[in-house]
C-alpha cells in the first residue's frame, strides 16, 4: 500500500512533465517515510541531456540531506530507469528503487539488460510493476499525441 501512495506522487510529477511537453516521467525520493525530493523530466525545457527525473531528484535529495550518500532512501519513478539514471542510482547508493512501467527501449532492470546485477560495489533492491498500467498509459498517450503533431 505504501508503495502505491508514493508512486501516485511520482505520477503527479509525470503529469506535470506531460503538461510541459516533456516525456512524462516523474520521480520522488523517500527518506524516513517522508518525500524529500520530487521532480519530473525537464530535458526539453532546460535543454540539458542530464535533466531526467531521477537525476534531478537525486540532486535535490543530496542538497536536502547534505550528503551524496542516499543509502537510506527509496526512489520511486514511473518508468524503468535508463542506463544514465541507473548509474546515478548506483553511484548515489540509493537502497531501493520502485518503478511503474517497463521501458522496452532503454530499461536497465529487466527490459534491455540488468545493470543492477553487475558486480559493482553497491547493490540496489529494485522492483517494477507498481501502478504499471497508469504509468504505461500516460507514456502511450504522450507519444500518441506527439506523433499526431
Amino acid at each position: 500500500m505504501k508503495h502505491e501512495y508514493y508512486m501516485k506522487e511520482a505520477l503527479k510529477e509525470a503529469e506535470l512533465a506531460y503538461s510541459k511537453n516533456e516525456v512524462p516521467v516523474g520521480c520522488v525520493i523517500v527518506y524516513n517515510d517522508e518525500i524529500i525530493a520530487r521532480t519530473h523530466n525537464l530535458r526539453e525545457s532546460l535543454n540539458k541531456a542530464l535533466a531526467h527525473a531521477e537525476v534531478l531528484a537525486i540532486d535535490e535529495a543530496n542538497r536536502k540531506l547534505q550528503t551524496w550518500r542516499l543509502d537510506s532512501c527509496t526512489l520511486y519513478v514511473t518508468i524503468e530507469p535508463c542506463p544514465m539514471c541507473s548509474g546515478a542510482i548506483i553511484q548515489s547508493r540509493i537502497s531501493n528503487v520502485i518503478y511503474g512501467a517497463k521501458d522496452y527501449k532503454a530499461g536497465m532492470h529487466s527490459s534491455i539488460s540488468n545493470m543492477f546485477e553487475l558486480p559493482l560495489n553497491h547493490k540496489v533492491d529494485i522492483q517494477g510493476g507498481v501502478l504499471e498500467k497508469e504509468s504505461e498509459m500516460l507514456m502511450k498517450k504522450f507519444f500518441k499525441e506527439l506523433r499526431k503533431k
